[in-house]
């Protein structure tokens, strides 16, 4: 397996997790959290989300976990490109 398709592997990840983060999250002003899209969409995220949400102080009725969470997978998949691109 090259370093090519690996880096390349990690991008599309992280765009495409990036981009289900950004619809859940824009999603969530237009569906019921009961809707099956929803559903599946906080299914994904949720595990990621939860644990931000705990250790950020509340804003009231802002959430700016998603935020957080785009820019630590942004930063890991950065990193890890970083490290194969060294080796």
């Amino acid at each position: 397996m090259s370093v090519e398709f690996l880096i390349l592997l990690i991008r599309v990840v992280a765009q495409t997790f990036i981009w289900v983060v950004i619809a859940n999250a824009l999603l969530s002003f237009f569906l019921s959290p009961y809707h099956p899209v929803r559903e599946a969409l906080d299914r994904i995220v949720a595990p990621f989300l939860n644990p931000i949400r705990n250790l950020m102080p509340s804003t009231g009725a802002i959430d700016f976990s998603p935020l957080v969470l785009i820019l630590a997978v942004d930063l890991l998949s950065r990193v890890f490109i970083a490290v194969l691109l060294s080796m």
